[in-house]
């Protein structure tokens, strides 16, 4: 027999027992081949190294209280086999000597830099720190951004949040007890006692990656909730966080062995951040295990088993033997198949049919109503203030958002607004009054809030008249501008109850719209079978929206801010704005004015269903209502003057500060109500009584023209608007006629706000094409994309192990298909016949054959970070298949345009004689639901049928729902609902009602062939902003780990490891 490997284990004691460490040894011990010696820690501690037992191989590694120079001097006497070096791992210590290294060795670290400072508070001349930046030595770092200690075994990592996300910071730690992070609304100024890397925040979708080497060939990798998100540990039953295996890409492995090399550490833990397509190392923690996972410990223990026999008897064979010894006893255990993900019993298309994509559009939740003011200034202050931001240039409008503009503002404001009233009975003319009240109108919303955010107010100055003044040198003239417009537009701010409303919806969601068990969804996101992508518009109550909602979806706790910059992604471009459609939709207000003012009866005329004629929906009596409603208007207007003026004279008589500043920040965390200020009989929220008359002031002058007599049509849903939201928020405030004014005005606004996306359904057709033609492309990419991915994992399996394999059509043509490779993504294929590709080669992969066909794919989804599930470790049973889900957050208009386009896609002259995609029934009931109020919704979502063959078009079925959203029958009522209503003014939502008629079956191809024509085709998506040459592609066959290859030769001759 021959003498056995002699491994010494020089690690604190506190390290030896820890349950991965002993696993492994156990399972070095049972091959019989290694004697194992463990020094202890009054050896390590107090014993010269003399003494130390010898040994063929040492495992030895830092840890606290670990006298890392002593060992070194022992390795250095006995020249053992080092599984870590020692050396190197002083670097470990010191986060900028880590990513030093990494840089060296050529692997992709965030953008960084460093604020070294020889004493606390020492001031440098190359640090700039502003409201929504830092500068070091000119490299700017925009908000969010990551603040972290140089020391490495300080924990205390910081992010710091934009203002226009609502600013603040988090603090991230090692966990302690079930929190892994802290947030902290009211800091805003970075940390300044010590030495800190500044690097940029990578948008991760709300998870962190964790990979564990073992040699330079094997890594392990696992996936946890991000601290970022909500700082909230989850755990599983036994009380252990929750880890899940995933599979890492080429270039990931690659740098998993560049870790190992470049820090001489065999066995070592690191952290990757995938953003955007790529991949970064961010962390590098030296010798880690994976903890609780068994086959983890098993391939531990044979790599590690291999890298001694090689480094110290490399005669013997280091082959694995077809059993491990410790198994040979273990009774073959039955594999547990976790249940199917749901079976998708919906309709009655029997047990076959999985539920593949859930997409969803979404308006967003309650707000305040959105409020503008418009006044003309010829102040020096303020015309100097636009020149200030405009870059001095005397023509150019300025936008001011920021804090320090509004703040600038805010001071030339109250310099301006006259401390007291001119007498009402003095000669100063009206209009100096009404200009007076205008800017008393800016102060006050500028005071609104105690700090400015940047989601909710903006501020627009646009010169309107010019004057040439002498330069102030004397030479020549220049252009000055003396009087400007000014716009400042606010309100419109997501309130308490559309916060709650929002993460309510959330929680529906999960519990109904994925069948399986109740938690079908969670069980599905943590397994990494869930892809989710959220998107919202530009709108801070759109962004917020989608924040809570996410909270809801994904059981997260809580502030928004954080969980709105991890896992939202904003597109302008596709939910927000309507400027292609505003001539259109200018007619249509035009003709709606005109069916109106006329007093035309719309005739029901020849049988033809209501909702197919002109100005369909609008109350036959709409021309009698108008007066009523100027009427009640003012009633309240006076109510509201009422109250506004004793608050004036309060304000007169003390001193200026009693409105209770309202804070915007900590009203974002909450979801309830503030009971003080609705006890104190003031109105809810941030608005005191001076803006809600200015709100309610604004309607009475701009519904009725007195002097024209005019009515002007566009103001109804405005004052339907103020109404619906004090009855809901102000019924304290018992205003005698609101409850009259808001039937009077549903009734108008009813007819009028749906018309106004098109006087009948061929020119709704037509603007809700133009609005919503970048989602519908979005929308039906996302669903053909799923039936790519599902047709390619439902391929037969026989020709996996080739090096290429083109599913779908076996085109020759392999330079498309490699190119396809740079692209895992949403907005991949253009056509249903691009083959996917399964590429096991990894050579071919990296390879980047140039190719003429230009990326024709937005892909902000080729930025969309995937990650799958490594079945090895997880009893999944289909692993490849997930769900995907596309959550939009948007606007009425475009709910309304996209609804639009879905009820009346077959009037479009190619589509004559086509069955539209909605039932009749659900036509009259979309007619009589006149209004798509907040939180509306419309959800397809796709099914596999299984059963039938891949080509079948019945393979693939779409079903249709929508909400209208809030319901506002408790408004109209005055039973216990309404009084529960009153405190908590919130509305509930209405639960999803079908779009097509039951036991009907939508296949995907009717439904790509109905609204091909309205969508914005996938090639005219902007190309990727991601470089070509990326190869990060998760492999869907689940390619196995390549368990053991011939492992490191690093350490065979001892004296090349110095380089």
């Amino acid at each position: 027999m021959e003498k056995k490997i002699k491994i010494g284990v020089c690690v604190m004691e506190k390290k030896v027992f820890s349950a991965p460490m002993g696993q492994i040894l156990e399972r070095l011990q049972e091959f019989g081949e290694f004697e194992i010696t463990h020094f202890g820690d009054k050896v390590i501690l107090e014993d010269p190294i003399e003494s130390w037992p010898i040994c063929d191989c040492l495992i030895a590694f830092h840890s606290s209280g670990y006298p890392l120079e002593k060992a070194e001097a022992y390795a250095n006497l006995r020249k053992p086999f080092l599984v870590n070096e020692l050396e190197p791992q002083h670097l470990l210590h010191d986060r900028r000597k880590v990513y030093e290294r990494l840089e060296m060795f050529g692997i992709p670290v965030p953008r960084y830099a460093l604020v070294n400072r020889e004493a606390p508070y020492q001031e440098l001349d190359y640090f700039v720190e502003e409201e929504d930046f830092v500068e070091v030595h000119g490299q700017r770092f925009w908000k969010p951004f990551v603040e972290k200690p140089v020391e490495g075994n300080d924990h205390s990592i910081m992010i710091y949040y934009p203002s226009s996300a609502g600013g603040g910071m988090k603090e991230l730690f090692r966990k302690v007890g079930n929190r892994s992070s802290e947030f902290h609304p009211e800091v805003r100024r970075v940390r300044r006692e010590g030495s800190y890397i500044y690097e940029e925040f990578m948008p991760t979708g709300g998870t962190d990656v964790k990979v564990y080497t073992v040699g330079p060939e094997y890594a392990h990798a696992e996936a946890r909730k991000s601290p970022v998100v909500d700082g909230v540990v989850m755990r599983n039953p036994d009380g252990k966080e929750v880890r899940y295996p995933v599979l890492l890409t080429p270039t990931e492995k690659q740098m998993a062995r560049e870790v190992c090399i470049a820090f001489r550490q065999a066995v070592c833990g690191f952290d990757l951040l995938r953003c955007e397509g790529r991949s970064y190392v961010c962390d590098v923690n030296g010798w880690s295990f994976v903890k609780n996972s068994y086959k983890y410990y098993d391939d531990a223990a044979c790599v590690l088993r291999k890298i001694f026999i090689d480094a110290k008897a490399p005669h013997l064979s280091s082959v694995i033997p077809p059993t491990l010894p410790w198994k040979i006893n273990e009774p073959s255990q039955p594999s547990e198949g976790l249940t199917r993900q749901g079976s998708g019993i919906i309709g009655t298309f029997g047990q076959a049919e999985e539920l593949r994509c859930v997409i969803a559009i979404i308006r967003h939740g309650d707000r305040t109503p959105k409020q503008k003011v418009k006044l003309k200034v010829t102040e020096e202050k303020l015309l100097n203030l636009m020149l200030k931001y405009n870059g001095g240039r005397p023509r150019s409008e300025t936008k001011l958002k920021s804090a320090i503009q509004l703040q600038d503002l805010l001071d030339a404001t109250r310099m301006l607004v006259p401390r007291s009233r001119p007498g009402r009975e003095s000669d100063s003319e009206a209009e100096d009054i009404e200009h007076a009240e205008k800017l008393r109108q800016v102060k006050a919303v500028l005071e609104e809030g105690g700090h400015f955010s940047g989601i909710y107010r903006k501020v627009q100055l646009k010169p309107l008249k010019w004057d040439k003044v002498a330069k102030s040198n004397g030479e020549g003239e220049e252009e000055r501008p003396v009087e400007a417009l000014m716009v400042l537009k606010y309100g419109g701010v997501l309130t308490h109850a559309g916060r709650k409303q929002a993460e309510e919806l959330g929680r529906y969601f999960r519990n109904n719209m994925y069948p399986g068990e109740g938690t079908g969804l969670l069980r599905l996101h943590s397994t990494y079978r869930h892809d989710l992508k959220i998107y919202s518009s530009d709108e801070g109550r759109v962004q917020m929206s989608a924040a809570a909602f996410a909270k809801g979806l994904l059981d997260l706790e809580g502030q928004l801010t954080p969980i709105l910059v991890s896992l939202v992604s904003k597109d302008s471009s596709m939910l927000d704005g309507l400027e292609n459609a505003s001539v259109e939709m200018e007619e249509a207000k035009a003709r709606l004015n005109e069916i109106i003012t006329s007093g035309v009866k719309t005739a029901q005329s020849n049988g033809i269903p209501p909702w197919m004629a002109d100005g369909g929906g609008l109350t036959p009596n709409a021309l009698e209502l108008l007066p009523e409603l100027v009427k009640l208007t003012k009633k309240v207007t006076e109510q509201v003057r009422q109250l506004a003026k004793d608050e004036d004279e309060e304000l007169m008589t003390s001193s200026y500060d009693v409105i209770l500043p309202y804070d915007q920040a900590k009203a974002l965390g909450k979801t309830n109500i503030d009971v003080d200020r609705i006890a104190a009989g003031l109105p809810c929220g941030s608005e005191g009584f001076l803006l809600m008359y200015a709100r309610w002031r604004k309607l009475v002058r701009d519904l009725y023209n007195e002097r024209k007599e005019r009515f002007d049509i566009t103001q109804i849903p405005d004052v339907y608007d103020s109404c619906k939201y004090d009855l809901l928020h102000n019924g304290h405030l018992n205003l005698d006629g609101l409850d009259e004014l808001f039937k009077v005005a549903q009734l108008l606004a009813d007819g009028v706000i749906p018309n106004e996306y098109g006087i009948n359904p061929t020119q709704k057709l037509k603007i809700g094409s133009k609005i919503a033609r970048r989602l519908l492309g979005k929308i039906m990419i996302d669903l053909r994309n799923t039936r790519e991915e599902a047709i390619s994992i439902a391929e037969p399996k026989s020709t996996q192990d080739e090096p290429l394999k083109l599913t779908i059509s076996e085109k020759d043509d392999k330079e498309y298909h490699t190119k396809l490779n740079v692209k895992n993504d949403d907005r991949k294929c253009s056509t249903s016949d691009v083959p996917k590709l399964h590429n096991k080669n990894e050579d071919t992969r990296r390879s980047s054959i140039s190719s003429e066909i230009s990326m024709d794919q937005e892909d902000d989804d080729d930025k969309e970070i995937k990650y799958r599930l490594d079945p090895k470790y997880a009893n999944v049973r289909t692993p490849e298949r997930h769900v995907r889900t596309r959550l939009y957050f948007t606007s009425e208009s475009h709910i309304h345009s996209l609804m639009n386009v879905l009820r009346y896609c077959n009037l479009d002259e190619s589509l004559q004689g086509e069955d539209g995609l909605v039932c009749e029934s659900a036509l009259e009931r979309l007619h009589n639901t006149k209004e798509l109020d907040y939180m509306s919704y419309i959800v397809l979502r796709m099914f596999e049928n299984t059963e039938v063959a891949l080509e079948d078009p019945k393979r693939f079925r779409v079903e249709m729902t929508f909400s209208r959203g809030a319901d506002l029958s408790p408004l109209k009522k005055n039973d216990s609902e309404a009084a529960s209503l009153h405190q908590e003014h919130t509305l509930p939502i209405m639960g999803p009602e079908r779009l097509q008629e039951v036991g009907s079956y939508l296949t995907f191809d009717k439904m790509e062939k109905m609204i091909r024509s309205f969508a914005m085709p996938a090639e005219d998506f902007p190309p990727p902003s991601t470089p070509a040459g990326f190869s990060g592609y998760f492999s869907k066959s689940a390619a196995v780990l390549e368990r053991l290859v011939n492992l490191w030769p690093f350490h065979k001759h001892a004296s090349s490891n110095g380089k």
